[in-house]
């Protein structure tokens, strides 16, 4: 797929980070384009800086659609084919996700892990479900699933459990090389992708605490207080102000910008290759967990990865 221009693409979570830079460089690419998210705010937002990017005359449609909810898909489905009066997709970019559910042992809650699974994985399997026979119908097309490097790297950190969503994007990675496989015996016309990006400057630390509900400061205290640290002088105004300011510091320190990694996931979609890593970090903490699989969840093993320049903000925040 050389070009973009005249193409029918889906993006899910396309209000903010990465989902609004494909939007966007889709559009400015000649490609028309349905997105959904959970914040119709966000996604308006996406649509006025994608349309006025750009010089081709294409369609832009916003859909409200939780991707977890597999009837929620469908209706986004129905929704893009009306409005857009086709049958067949050419591009679908499975990219909603949200962070959560940190340890399966001592979080007393169980929603956060099974939102945020449900959220990281059945949006995958959801999107995939219900659009690839619109896949199909196309001479050529691409699936693109968004894993992460915890889709080979299930941790952020020694100190820091991240359970939930390694899992799901676990999930994701291994689903999609095994779709290839199915997809090349029974429809060869149609490739799936996995993207694994690093560290990328987006919102996703405070997308997901708005979609829990907001901070669990209940939760937050008691991992403050297994790593030593005394919160009793922090009061719920200043922890959730530091929260937020974490998740700033999350985006305004990435090493690759959202619109950095868009651009690397559409190359590397043009050019067929179906393993994505996106960033620097990705490729060398790639390489050095397949080089010592053993070794990868070993203090020491972070330390090393630092000391090459990498992930220096889960240092500071682990």
């Amino acid at each position: 797929m050389d070009s973009f221009v005249e193409k029918m693409a889906v993006v899910t979570g396309g209000g903010t980070g990465m989902g609004r830079e494909l939007v966007r460089q889709l559009v400015a690419s000649g490609c028309h384009v349905a997105t959904c998210d959970i914040n119709l705010d966000a996604m308006e937002e996406t649509s006025e800086i994608a349309l006025a990017g750009t010089q081709f005359d294409v369609r832009l449609t916003t859909h409200l659609c939780d991707v977890s909810d597999e009837a929620d898909v469908l209706a986004f489905r129905d929704q893009l084919q009306a409005r857009h009066h086709v049958e067949h997709l050419d591009l679908v970019f499975n990219n909603a996700g949200i962070g959560g559910g940190g340890s399966f042992v001592t979080d007393e809650d169980r929603m956060a892990w099974e939102k945020t699974f449900d959220v990281c994985w059945y949006g995958v399997y959801y999107g995939s479900r219900v659009f690839l026979p619109m896949l199909m119908r196309s001479p050529k097309s691409h699936l693109v699933n968004t894993s992460s490097i915890n889709g080979f790297w299930a941790t952020v950190g020694p100190r820091t459990p991240h359970t939930a969503y390694c899992a799901a994007k676990f999930a994701v990675k291994g689903f999609t090389e095994a779709l290839n496989i199915d997809l090349r015996l029974h429809a060869p016309h149609v490739m799936a992708h996995v993207v694994m990006p690093g560290h990328i400057g987006t919102d996703i630390g405070r997308n997901s605490i708005d979609a829990h509900g907001g901070p669990d400061l209940k939760q937050i205290r008691k991992n403050l207080a297994e790593r030593g640290v005394r919160d009793d002088q922090i009061s719920d105004e200043e922890l959730n102000d530091l929260v937020i300011a974490q998740g700033r510091r999350f985006r305004d320190e990435a090493p690759t910008t959202a619109s950095e990694a868009a651009a690397i996931i559409l190359d590397a979609v043009r050019q067929e290759n179906w393993r994505i890593l996106v960033g620097e970090d990705a490729v060398f903490i790639d390489e050095s967990v397949r080089g010592n699989p053993e070794f990868a969840y070993e203090p020491e093993f972070l330390k090393r990865i630092n000391d090459q320049g990498h992930l220096g903000f889960f240092r500071r925040g682990t």
